[in-house]
């Protein structure tokens, strides 16, 4: 299974053609075909893996929100962080927590819980590891996927722009070691109910990020 095929968007293709030869490369990829020939549920869709670098070329990224992992739950997950399908109802407590900060914050929410709307507009949608088993969270931690959201930051790192990195619980966190001072990193507890009190009610990510763009001549995020 080569991994890079699920990579459409030339930009990440060309950004990310050395990891591929690399043997944490092709420990994941062989973790991934174990996974599969076990019949294990692998989420999100083997098509959505990708599905924030797709959405969101590298020329035109200006937020980077970075979660966890994907949600475990059948359905919840499509391949951007935090996101579900617009059908989805309740949301995800997760996801109607950020929901609930958004409107504290700046007064907007979305009519629904599919984030494709940030992706378009810069918003790069990732999480620290990118698949996991049905019904089992953090089930592919440890397997490979970290070393290459590593390498995606690193790229980001030294993106023309200067970029708003959101990270969003600890794992996320561990990530702004990679990132320059010129960029603006807002780290926070991650959404969960389980931790959203430690920090992350108040923390108003979403109005600090269109400040900071505004600041550098960027257009602002529609959040709503």
């Amino acid at each position: 299974m080569e991994l890079k095929d699920f990579i459409t968007d030339p930009s990440w293709q060309s950004r990310l053609e050395h990891y591929w030869p690399s043997a944490e490369a092709q420990r994941l990829a062989a973790f991934l075909a174990q996974e599969i020939a076990q019949k294990q549920t692998i989420l999100p869709a083997q098509a959505d893996w990708f599905r924030a670098l797709n959405l969101t070329p590298y020329e035109q990224v200006k937020v980077v929100i970075v979660g966890q992992d994907p949600y475990p739950t059948p359905g919840h997950a499509h391949g951007l962080s935090f996101s579900v399908d617009a059908s989805v109802s309740p949301l995800p407590k997760s996801l109607k927590n950020i929901f609930q900060e958004l409107n504290d914050d700046i007064g907007q929410c979305p009519i629904n819980g599919d984030l494709s709307g940030w992706a378009s507009q810069g918003v790069l949608l990732l999480n620290r590891v990118l698949t996991l088993r049905a019904n089992q969270s953090n089930s592919h931690q440890g397997q490979g996927w970290e070393t290459l959201t590593e390498q995606i930051i690193d790229q980001l790192n030294d993106h023309h722009h200067k970029l708003v990195f959101i990270l969003w619980g600890k794992p996320a966190q561990q990530l702004q070691r990679l990132i320059e001072p010129r960029h603006l990193c807002l780290c926070s507890a991650h959404p969960s109910p389980l931790s959203a009190y430690r920090g992350f009610w108040g923390s108003k990510p979403f109005s600090q990020a269109n400040d900071w763009l505004a600041s550098q001549g960027l257009t602002a995020i529609n959040w709503a």
